[in-house]
């Protein structure tokens, strides 16, 4: 544990958060089991999903980042063994079966019409019987997609384009009377009632007030992050900065938190008690643009030092760096990104461009790197890597793969 000192450096703190984000070991040098998918959940708390499959799914890359090559079942097989659950943790995201308990206020908040997404239970009061006969079709059948109930009648537009049965499914997720019993091939949540998702000890499980569960959360969210400031720690689990503040103070009082001063941060900072100030930092990887690490772009910047914006959503002639690109480190340091894609039916981990931070040695990134991608294309089963030309790194990139 580091000195418990009122004021860190900025080195110290990135040390702590990066051994806290599970970045501290080597990985496995062996097969890389269920058991080590279960110990990483249990230390980020929360892994991002996102759909875009230009390269490979978000919630994969946590595992790749950490675990290196691994079977990518591991997710799904989690899930169907009821260890890890779906829900709106941070955004939609995979979590650790054992805090569910810690999301039914927000479930809820949800029925009853304390909160609301996207309109949902706007949706559920003025379509109330259609809802319900959704539910009774789910609890009836089980293991449904929201395409199976499509009341479509026109081709869909937008991913949010949502037709009535797709929102009363998510009406319905959102406030935990249904859940997801994995994904189809097509990346559909398959739907299904909580008895027969989630372990019946979790079912079982008392029901925290929300004073709890949100102090629960706020502690897991230290844990996962090390050092943080307020806003760092809301975020983390989605959660508002004026909803935590009397909880840090209670956690201070409680002595699971210590108040420190980081170095170059304009507000305070937070440390769990139980944070590691590792002497050295030496994980070099890929890191996905939905990583617990980085996915907070405001403490990117605080604690890397690293502007990063992802550009999926960006016009393509506004783009500056690529469609899918991901921050890449290199012993500790946020040292460049690079804009990667899977071709598929060539079998190619296509390198469009590499970027190198300013000062960042340029060949010693590309040495790095390439071994990165090889053990990626080898995780993806790709038989080649093409680099391309963008970027001030790709030409000493492209001359290791000649």
């Amino acid at each position: 544990m580091p000195k418990r000192l009122d004021e860190i450096s900025i080195v110290e703190a990135r040390r702590i958060s990066l051994a806290a984000q599970g970045f501290d070991t080597s990985r496995p040098k062996s097969a890389v089991t269920q058991r080590h998918l279960t110990a990483l959940f249990a230390r980020l708390g929360v892994v991002q999903i996102d759909s875009v499959n230009v390269l490979v799914r978000s919630q994969e890359l946590p595992l790749f980042s950490r675990l290196g090559n691994h079977d990518r079942t591991l997710i799904p097989n989690a899930t169907k063994q009821r260890k890890i659950f779906e829900y709106w943790g941070h955004e939609a995201a995979h979590l650790p079966v054992e805090i569910y308990p810690l999301f039914r206020w927000k479930m809820e908040d949800a029925r009853t019409g304390k909160s609301s997404h996207w309109g949902l239970s706007s949706f559920y009061k003025e379509n109330r019987k259609f809802v319900e006969r959704i539910f009774k079709h789910v609890a009836t059948n089980g293991s449904v997609t929201a395409k199976e109930l499509s009341t479509r009648t026109e081709k869909k537009g937008t991913w949010w384009d949502w037709d009535e049965a797709k929102t009363a499914l998510e009406y319905l997720f959102l406030t935990g009377q249904v859940m997801s019993s994995g994904r189809g091939s097509n990346f559909a949540r398959i739907y299904d009632i909580p008895d027969r998702v989630l372990p019946q000890t979790i079912i079982d499980a008392p029901t925290p007030n929300e004073h709890d569960a949100r102090k629960e959360l706020l502690v897991r969210s230290a844990y996962a992050l090390g050092v943080a400031t307020m806003s760092d720690l809301a975020d983390y689990f989605r959660q508002k900065p004026v909803a935590v503040r009397s909880l840090i103070r209670e956690l201070i009082d409680e002595g699971t938190l210590h108040q420190v001063s980081v170095e170059s941060w304009n507000e305070p900072a937070f440390m769990h008690r139980s944070a590691k100030l590792p002497k050295a930092i030496h994980a070099t990887t890929l890191l996905s643009p939905f990583d617990s690490l980085v996915w907070c772009r405001p403490r990117n910047e605080r604690l890397f030092n690293f502007h990063y914006r992802i550009e999926i959503y960006t016009p393509k002639e506004k783009r500056k760096f690529g469609y899918y690109v991901l921050p890449l480190m290199v012993n500790g340091e946020m040292v460049g990104r690079v804009d990667l894609k899977a071709d598929r039916a060539s079998s190619t981990l296509l390198v469009h461009g590499v970027y190198c931070e300013p000062g960042a040695a340029i060949n010693k990134v590309a040495a790095a790197l390439a071994v990165e991608l090889r053990e990626m294309a080898d995780w993806l089963s790709l038989g080649q890597i093409k680099v391309g030309r963008r970027g001030n790194g790709a030409q000493s990139l492209g001359r290791l793969f000649r």
